[in-house]
């Protein structure tokens, strides 16, 4: 039986994630579920539990090295080994950085985005080494091409895919496979509850959602993605295309960044 931790798992692509490996595995897999809403997470464990599945139920604010060291052990305690680990937890934000006066928030965001996954990764990895299995890092296309009015959520996204290649290339002579995922604009809340200029929570999305890849096609690419131990899961085509393209025509690929804007929020 395989043991997979997902952090940001209450709910969006954190709970999908969990929700389709219960049902493509049933009794093969039990499945650790982080994040910080605990009411949240034991509805997803129920379901889950009904596709079959073990789970454990850990509360977890992956802004604290100490409940990701937790998170490690309280698996391990109950299942004895860690055969994959998704670092999912993550927060949004968007602002234009000349609009923020405190950038107290700035560093908070990278404690959740990039330093959560870091601190899970660093207490996961000998059980990772031991059974040769993965990690998922999932990272956006924020993390491939700067948006405007997302310096901070780009930041932490670049930082994330930077470190994860790099330990990609650390691991691979102890068999352990590092996916990086690279969604673009899914269909959930995250943008809502991002943070705005003040540090407060946005309340709405600065993005175009018209056209926003539903989180079951999401959860799918990225389970894919893990199970073939692929190195990269960028999603949709125009992601593709736009990673090329920065290196031949990056004026061009500024322009779809801003074109991906609400007009009512570009600079």
């Amino acid at each position: 039986m395989k043991t997979i931790i997902i952090t940001g798992a209450s709910d969006g692509i954190g709970a999908e994630i969990a929700r389709q490996l219960a049902r493509r595995h049933g009794a093969g897999v039990a499945l650790v579920l982080a994040a910080r809403n605990a009411a949240m997470l034991e509805q997803v464990a129920a379901q889950c539990t009904a596709s079959g599945a073990r789970t454990l139920v850990a509360p977890t604010d992956v802004s604290q090295q100490a409940q990701c060291v937790a998170l490690i052990e309280a698996c391990v305690r109950r299942f004895g080994r860690v055969d994959a680990l998704v670092n999912n937890a993550g927060r949004s934000a968007h602002a234009l950085f000349e609009e923020v006066a405190d950038l107290a928030w700035y560093e908070e965001l990278m404690r959740i985005n990039l330093w959560g996954s870091v601190w899970c990764t660093h207490a996961a990895l000998p059980y990772l080494k031991s059974a040769r299995g993965g990690i998922v890092a999932v990272s956006s296309l924020a993390g491939l091409v700067g948006v405007p009015g997302r310096t901070a959520y780009s930041a932490t996204k670049f930082a994330m895919a930077g470190f994860f290649e790099a330990l990609r290339v650390e691991l691979r002579p102890h068999g352990v496979s590092v996916t990086t995922a690279y969604p673009g604009v899914v269909a959930t809340r995250i943008r809502h509850r991002g943070f705005n200029a003040a540090g407060g929570t946005l309340g709405s999305s600065g993005l175009k959602e018209d056209k926003a890849m539903p989180v079951e096609e999401c959860a799918a690419l990225i389970v894919d993605g893990m199970e073939a131990r692929r190195r990269e899961v960028v999603m949709s085509a125009k992601g593709k295309l736009g990673r090329w393209l920065k290196l031949i025509a990056p004026g061009l690929v500024e322009k779809m960044a801003l074109a991906a804007l609400k007009d009512d929020v570009k600079p």
